[in-house]
């Protein structure tokens, strides 16, 4: 009698010690989802404010500089817009490359526009990394996953998905 209600014990202790094991790794996976979901919510946000608004059109504006020189004479607003984006690009590139967020977030969000931006960066940060050779590396990183996601695997646009639909449904 007494070996039998050691050997229920022992299951007992052992289906116990399962139970908990699979219910950490569930607990586990969730903290994941749920980190990776914020970061993806906390990265939408970022791209979707005015200020990173303005940031995007200066990036895009005459007054971006097209050389090293031009970067180096920058002054005021406009040299504090040029480090932001860059710092800005250079932290998606970090969440993507660290696993935090899905490159599909930035293809679906951004897409060529971090190749258009790293090609007008990098006249004035390649030279730059004589001195900090980290200088923007994931920024740059990012873009060339961005080229080659986009030439190898490109998405089909998602508006095409909503013309299907409407021709299934009439």
């Amino acid at each position: 009698m007494d070996g039998l209600i050691t050997d229920v014990g022992n299951i007992s202790l052992a289906l116990t010690l399962i139970a908990g094991f699979i219910f950490g790794i569930v607990q586990v996976k969730q903290a994941a989802r749920d980190r990776r979901e914020r970061f993806t919510l906390d990265t939408l946000r970022t791209f979707s404010t005015r200020e990173t608004a303005e940031l995007m059109n200066f990036v895009g504006s005459d007054r971006f500089p097209k050389t090293r020189e031009e970067a180096r004479a920058l002054e005021g607003m406009d040299n504090v817009m040029m480090i932001q984006f860059s710092q800005l690009m250079e932290s998606l590139g970090f969440l993507v490359a660290e696993g935090f967020i899905d490159i599909d977030l930035v293809d679906k969000t951004l897409g060529s526009y971090v190749i258009t931006c790293w090609k007008k960066y990098k006249v004035f940060i390649l030279p730059s990394r004589e001195r900090d050779p980290y200088l923007c590396e994931y920024f740059e990183w990012l873009a060339w996953q961005m080229k080659d996601r986009l030439n190898n695997h490109p998405r089909e646009p998602f508006y095409k998905n909503i013309e299907a639909l409407k021709k299934q449904t009439g």
